[in-house]
């Protein structure tokens, strides 16, 4: 599945540790995506329960997952895109809980 980032995404980014940018590369690799394509073609195919996807409250479109539960708490912000004609994630903020402020 395609993806881009927004400058937010990127500025969080370059503030995670390099541990927390694997363990988000991992989840996404091994959980995120494979649900996605799931996704794709069976939109009422559950998440897995251990991401907690769900929509932001008071952002129409955007979704967050959260990637880590212990220390330091690990979420990610992003909404459904179109790349080439095809259904793509834009991540829009990681990090902490923080990132609901401007999500």
């Amino acid at each position: 599945m395609k993806f881009e980032t927004t400058p937010a995404f990127d500025g969080d980014w370059g503030r995670l540790t390099e541990a927390e940018r694997a363990l988000f590369r991992a989840v996404v690799r091994g959980e995120f995506h494979p649900a996605c394509e799931r996704h794709r073609t069976q939109p009422t195919a559950p998440w897995p329960k251990k991401l907690r996807v769900k929509d932001v409250e008071g952002a129409r479109g955007i979704w967050e997952m959260t990637w880590s539960f212990s220390g330091p708490d690990g979420r990610a912000t992003f909404e459904w895109i179109v790349i080439e004609n095809e259904p793509a994630i834009r991540w829009r903020r990681i990090g902490g809980h923080s990132i609901f402020g401007d999500p």
